[in-house]
C-alpha cells in the first residue's frame, strides 16, 4: 500500500492513510535567508523573516502541506480576484518605471 497521493501538480503528499505525526507535518525545513527581511524554506515560497513581524502579528503554526497548497493555488487566486474585481491589471515593473519618473521630474516651479 502506498503512504503518499500524487497531487494534482504531481506532487508527492500524505494520503489519507497516511501516520499523522505534528513534528514531521507541522516542521518547515530550514529557512535560508535571501535578504535582510525575507527568507525562503520550501522552494519558490518567500516569507518575510517572522523575527519581524512576532511584535505585531501574532505567528501562526499550521501544517507543511497546507503552506504548500497555498503556495501552488495563489496564482488561481489572483485570476479569480483580478476577473472579478480588477478594472486594470499592473505589473510591478509598470509602477517602478511610473516611481522613476516621478523621482526624475523636476517639481513644477
Amino acid at each position: 500500500m502506498r503512504d503518499v497521493d500524487d497531487g494534482p501538480d504531481g506532487d508527492p503528499g500524505p494520503a489519507a492513510t497516511a501516520p499523522y505525526r505534528f513534528a514531521e507535518q507541522h516542521t518547515p525545513p530550514p529557512a535560508v535567508r535571501v535578504s535582510e527581511v525575507a527568507q525562503t524554506t520550501f522552494e519558490h515560497v518567500y516569507e518575510v523573516d517572522p523575527r519581524l513581524m512576532e511584535e505585531h502579528v501574532l505567528q501562526q503554526v499550521f501544517p507543511n502541506w497546507d503552506t504548500l497548497r497555498i503556495m501552488r493555488s495563489r496564482h488561481d487566486h489572483l485570476s479569480w480576484m483580478h476577473q472579478h474585481f480588477a478594472e486594470k491589471v499592473v505589473t510591478g515593473s509598470e509602477i517602478l518605471a511610473e516611481v522613476e519618473r516621478e523621482a526624475s521630474t523636476p517639481p513644477p516651479p
